[in-house]
């Protein structure tokens, strides 16, 4: 199951809830306003994403982090495409949270 998260994670539990629900190993992608946890320099978010991408990969939107101002991610995410994204929507069925 890809679970795809759109909301900030300094507004909202989601990335919390995320984990609550998922299997161990299913993709979580970062598109929108939950792109800014992606973002290199916030040690509280690469403490907490480098835990989580001990079970599973983390992928971001590449459009929305241009949008959004972000040339750096935290190591170990992994940056897609529109077509990136498509990719894994035909790999895996999809569970998107608010």
């Amino acid at each position: 199951m890809l679970h795809i998260i759109n909301k900030s994670p300094f507004y909202t539990k989601t990335v919390d809830t995320v984990l609550k629900f998922s299997k161990k190993g299913s993709p979580i992608l970062l598109i929108e306003d939950a792109t800014a946890a992606a973002a290199a320099g916030s040690a509280l978010c690469e403490a907490k994403l480098g835990n989580i991408m001990r079970d599973h990969p983390i992928y971001v939107l590449k459009e929305d982090l241009e949008a959004k101002g972000v040339h750096k991610v935290i190591e170990g995410i992994k940056v897609i495409d529109y077509a990136g994204f498509v990719e894994l929507v035909e790999k895996y069925n999809t569970c998107s949270w608010a």
